[in-house]
């Protein structure tokens, strides 16, 4: 009778609590922010960690322990001012109860990022730092100043400091659990680490001391967070479905046709139980194509078989039937929608035109090119896209093949440029045009950089290094969209479509808000139960 009664109390006790319930399919192998490298990982450090500073549903950089901050004239010192209440997650490694943040543990965080010996992924984002006697140039001048010097000139730099690789950690906690801080964070985020049993389940806790609110309100609004590591993505839209699992994250094969309608609305028999957000997501999904003059034997080489290609298919009709509607249609350049220099009213780009492109495909033939033989590599993920597009160019009279290969010899090809035609996207690291435009500076061809396709274009670099020097957003923008055009011109690559982010939400869900760059933050969810 009394086990009984205690386990009655134990349930009452659980479903009182604001519990937010979803899965990730990916799996996580660690807690330390330093090697937060993908969706995943970032999801999970946001609710863990704190920076100098986050962005807002528009990407505009606001304070988050960094509470004010000035950037020098020359664009060079970054001086940030930071609070006084940011105090780490309560842990025994600690000697004091409630252990303030100080700037000097951002030098500590910053100088263990860039470290060789952390290998980390992200240490790239600390490159434009200056160093003195090969330290990284970042000073704490006292508790509550953190002061960074740059080698040059990097207006992104602000933005790029809200990534989770930027994240604040107490030394003594790092240095005290050693390889086992991955599995035993201190951050000063909204959550706590409760438990974790791996691959299997993992809870965070609220944070009763986080600094944050929403007004008069203390964040985070939630109780705890319950994550599940079910792999199969059908499963998991099951669970979904029957009320186990309060959120679902981007369409899938497996369920989009259930879910979803041919215009991308929820079905009717899901809208008492569920509602659906979206937003432009910073990814743009493309056919990247290899214009180094020095490959022989490369038909794509010629503009107007690019261009030809590009007139070629319906993007429209792509993102229709394809996609459920979700996906705005790339007739536009590389930068996607979603970013200050988008061109809504572009005249740049390409839009579907079946003659033009038989046109430029017929002076091709008349000259003599030998058009056999140009083959697609894609993944099996994308297949569906590469065979739309293959089908279209064959009504034009274009034939191409399709290569499946596994996504880790694709990315080896690209890499490498021993491929002339490849399926590929570009995720934002940062909400800056310049993370798009990078992929075509003549100074970043792959191996050695983002430049796969091995495009250059003398114009093009003097505007991209023009662009390092403006601080100013509105101008900046402007060169953004100069560069976008001269790449189209050019037609190194064929946009497929500009992503959106995609949620699905329980209707006891409130607060939930999505963003461009699909960062889940969790802080000012809440749930009625």
């Amino acid at each position: 009778m009394v086990l009984v009664m205690s386990s009655c109390q134990q349930k009452e006790k659980y479903e009182n609590k604001k519990i937010f319930r979803y899965n990730e399919a990916s799996g996580i192998m660690t807690l330390d922010p330093v090697y937060a490298r993908d969706q995943a990982h970032i999801w999970v450090c946001n609710q863990l960690y704190n920076g100098l500073v986050q962005l807002d549903e528009q990407l505009n950089v606001i304070p988050s322990v960094a509470l004010t901050w000035e950037i020098s004239k020359d664009g060079l010192t970054y001086v940030f001012h930071l609070r006084n209440d940011v105090f780490f997650h309560q842990d025994e490694v600690f000697q004091e109860k409630d252990r303030k943040v100080t700037a000097a543990d951002f030098v500590y965080s910053f100088r263990r990022l860039a470290s060789p010996e952390t290998a980390s992924p992200g240490a790239w984002v600390l490159s434009p730092v200056a160093r003195k006697e090969s330290e990284l140039a970042i000073e704490a001048v006292n508790d509550s100043t953190l002061v960074i010097h740059l080698e040059k000139p990097f207006p992104p730099f602000l933005s790029i400091l809200s990534m989770q690789y930027c994240s604040v950690l107490p030394r003594e906690a790092v240095e005290f659990y050693k390889n086992d801080f991955r599995k035993h964070p201190v951050g000063t985020g909204p959550f706590y680490l409760r438990n974790w049993e791996e691959n299997i389940k993992m809870v965070l806790r609220r944070n009763n001391s986080y600094f944050e609110r929403a007004g008069d309100v203390k964040l985070p609004l939630l109780d705890a967070v319950s994550i599940t590591f079910v792999e199969d993505k059908m499963t998991a839209f099951l669970e979904f479905t029957k009320g186990n699992l309060d959120f679902l994250s981007g369409i899938y094969p497996s369920y989009k046709d259930e879910l979803l309608n041919r215009k991308g609305e929820l079905r009717e028999k899901y809208t008492d139980k569920f509602r659906m957000i979206s937003v432009p997501y910073l990814n743009t999904e493309y056919l990247g194509i290899l214009v180094d003059t020095s490959v022989k034997n490369n038909p794509l080489k010629d503009l107007r078989l690019r261009q030809a290609i590009n007139y070629g298919f319906d993007r429209e009709k792509m993102i229709r039937f394809l996609r459920n509607g979700i996906g705005i249609p790339g007739n536009r350049g590389m930068i996607p929608k979603g970013m200050p220099a988008y061109g809504e009213q572009a005249t740049y780009g390409y839009h579907y035109n079946p003659d033009k492109s038989r046109a430029l495909i017929g002076q091709l033939k008349d000259e003599g090119y030998t058009l056999q033989g140009i083959q697609l590599v894609t993944t099996s993920d994308y297949l569906d896209l590469c065979k739309f597009v293959q089908a279209q160019l064959d009504e034009i009279g274009l034939q191409i093949e399709i290569e499946v290969v596994p996504p880790a010899v694709a990315i080896e090809l690209r890499a490498h440029s021993r491929v002339n035609f490849f399926r590929a996207s570009w995720i934002a690291d940062y909400p800056d045009e310049e993370n798009y435009l990078s992929l075509f500076y003549s100074k970043n061809f792959a191996p050695d950089g983002p430049n796969y396709t091995h495009y250059a274009n003398s114009r093009f670099d003097k505007l991209f290094e023009q662009a390092y020097l403006e601080n100013d957003r509105k101008k900046r923008s402007e060169l953004y969209r100069v560069m976008d055009s001269i790449v189209m011109s050019d037609a190194p690559v064929v946009v497929l479509y500009y992503d959106e982010a995609v949620r699905f939400l329980n209707k006891e869900v409130k607060g939930m808000r999505v963003n461009p760059i699909n960062l889940l933050d969790l802080k000012e969810v809440d749930k009625i139960n």
